[in-house]
């Protein structure tokens, strides 16, 4: 039987994403900011999905370590995250292809800027979207897939603030683009749903970033298991909607905000660095701790490769209990 468990492991489910990326398990591991290093990819990649190292916090070459650590680490299929919005973005891409990369996340930006140079160097580009909108351009730009990102996702957001539930199949209908499913999504009864939305994979972040092998710190990941239901907040929304822990600067910009803070006050108070102090540094007073509400859902601190056996043993137990 096709979804019966052979030594502990789920049998590989395939799916248009798992064909174009070349893996076992629709699961991609975010490429989040200060969290998504080189182990956290291996780990993931090795475990039949797809680990993505997190570009956006880099410099050049810390990222070339972190992908030539990663090669040497597996032969699995292994991607990068690149904010678009980087000033240094075409250096990052550069460098990435000089290392063997061939499997793009872009987000935050433009698709059409980069995409057909990463198409002639061979390579898949996926563009995140929030949007039906961005999802057609992406088209245009000629990108494989889409990842449709739903507000409940840590970290920045769309600004219709448009839920995972509502946007996912929007996007499959209104884009002739394969979809990843985003937001939201910590377990297989999240991966069901995406699939029934019309999902061909989903892309996982704070469940992700609270493992033995995320690069964020201790703090960090105790905070994601404590959280609970309604631990998170969307603020900045001024500035770019960000959904974060409920922490004293989440507390303080959300104060900023009640009273009419301008953008330009907005921007003071974030200034900079915040969330490396947050995520990185584990600094509870003055750090930005972005994450998802699915944190609601992580209880653990897990190696990545058991969420990953755990999100497909649940996924198959969904499917058989469906009436």
């Amino acid at each position: 039987m096709a979804d019966t468990p052979r030594d502990g492991w789920p049998v590989p489910l395939e799916t248009g994403i798992t064909r174009l990326l070349g893996i076992r398990y629709p699961i991609i591991q975010a490429g989040m900011v200060w969290t998504a290093g080189w182990k956290l990819a291996v780990a993931v990649s090795e475990a039949g999905g797809l680990g993505l190292i997190g570009a956006g916090s880099m410099g050049h070459d810390l990222l070339r370590e972190h992908l030539r650590k990663a090669r040497g680490a597996t032969g699995a299929p292994i991607g990068v995250n690149v904010p678009l919005s980087r000033p240094d973005v075409a250096d990052l891409l550069k460098i990435s292809l000089d290392e063997g990369v061939r499997i793009f996340f872009t987000s935050s930006g433009h698709p059409a800027l980069y995409t057909p140079m990463l198409r002639e160097a061979g390579a898949i580009v996926v563009h995140v979207v929030a949007a039906v909108k961005h999802a057609r351009k992406a088209s245009e730009a000629g990108c494989d897939a889409v990842v449709a990102e739903g507000f409940e996702a840590g970290g920045h957001n769309g600004i219709d603030e448009t839920s995972t539930l509502a946007l996912v199949p929007q996007v499959a209908d209104g884009s002739p683009l394969p979809v990843i499913a985003a937001g939201g999504i910590a377990d297989g009864r999240g991966m069901a749903a995406a699939f029934a939305l019309g999902a061909g994979a989903v892309q996982v972040g704070t469940r992700f970033a609270a493992t033995l092998e995320s690069s964020a710190h201790d703090t960090y990941k105790r905070l994601v298991v404590a959280s609970g239901d309604g631990g998170t907040v969307l603020t900045l929304k001024k500035v770019a909607p960000v959904r974060l822990l409920k922490t004293p600067f989440a507390a303080a910009a959300l104060e900023a905000e009640r009273r009419g803070a301008s953008r330009e006050e907005l921007l003071a108070l974030l200034g900079s660095r915040r969330e490396r102090a947050g995520i990185f540094e584990g600094n509870l007073e003055e750090g930005e701790f972005e994450a998802g509400q699915s944190s609601g859902l992580v209880h653990e601190i897990l190696p990545a490769a058991e969420v990953v056996r755990r999100m497909m043993a649940g996924y198959y137990d969904v499917k058989c209990r469906l009436p």
